[in-house]
C-alpha cells in the first residue's frame, strides 16, 4: 500500500524515540497496531459487501456473458489475426507453400490447361515488346536481320513525293 522501505521506518522510529519518548513508546505502537488492525478489518467487511451486492445484482453474470461476447473467436477475430499474421510473413517474390495442416511435405499445386496456355501467351507478349523497345531504342539487330544496305552515293528519294 505505502512504499515505505528500512531506512524510512529507521528514522520514523528515531523521531518517534525522540517526541513520544522512551517510557511511551510500546504504548503508542501497541494502540497504532490495534488502529492498523481495525481499519483493515472494517475495509474487508467493506469489500465483502460489496461482492456480496454484485452477486445478488448478477454483476457477475453480466460480466461473464460480456466477456463470452467480446471474445476474438466469437468475433472473428481470430481469422483476422490468422489473415494478419500470414501477411506479415509474407515474402515478395517467393512463392507460397502449399500442404495441408499437418506439417506434411508441401504438394506441388498443379494448374489447369488454360492458366499454362495464357502464361505462355502472356510470356510471348513480354518477350514481343521487349523485343520491340530494343528496336525503337536504337539496339542494333544482327546483320542477317538488318537487310540490305544503302548506297550512301545514291539520291535520296522522298516516298511522299511517290518518286520510288
Amino acid at each position: 500500500m505505502f512504499d515505505i522501505g528500512m531506512t524510512e521506518l529507521l528514522v520514523i522510529g528515531v523521531v518517534a524515540l525522540i517526541v513520544v519518548g522512551p517510557k511511551d513508546l510500546p504504548g503508542m505502537f501497541r494502540t497504532l497496531g490495534r488502529f492498523t488492525g481495525k481499519m483493515r478489518g472494517m475495509a474487508r467487511e467493506f469489500q465483502r459487501a460489496m461482492d456480496d451486492a454484485a452477486d445478488e445484482a448478477g454483476v457477475k453474470d453480466v460480466a461473464k456473458d460480456l466477456r463470452k461476447a467480446t471474445s476474438p473467436k466469437s468475433m472473428g477475430l481470430d481469422k483476422l489475426n490468422a489473415a494478419a499474421d500470414k501477411f506479415e510473413k509474407w515474402q515478395p517474390g517467393v512463392a507460397p507453400k502449399t500442404g495441408d495442416r499437418t506439417g506434411d511435405a508441401p504438394k506441388a499445386k498443379s494448374y489447369g490447361p488454360a492458366t499454362e496456355t495464357l502464361a505462355a501467351d502472356r510470356a510471348a507478349q513480354g518477350d514481343a515488346r521487349r523485343a520491340g523497345a530494343s528496336e525503337t531504342a536504337g539496339v542494333a539487330k544482327p546483320a542477317a536481320e538488318q537487310g540490305p544496305v544503302p548506297d550512301p552515293n545514291a539520291p535520296a528519294t522522298d516516298a511522299s513525293k511517290g518518286d520510288a
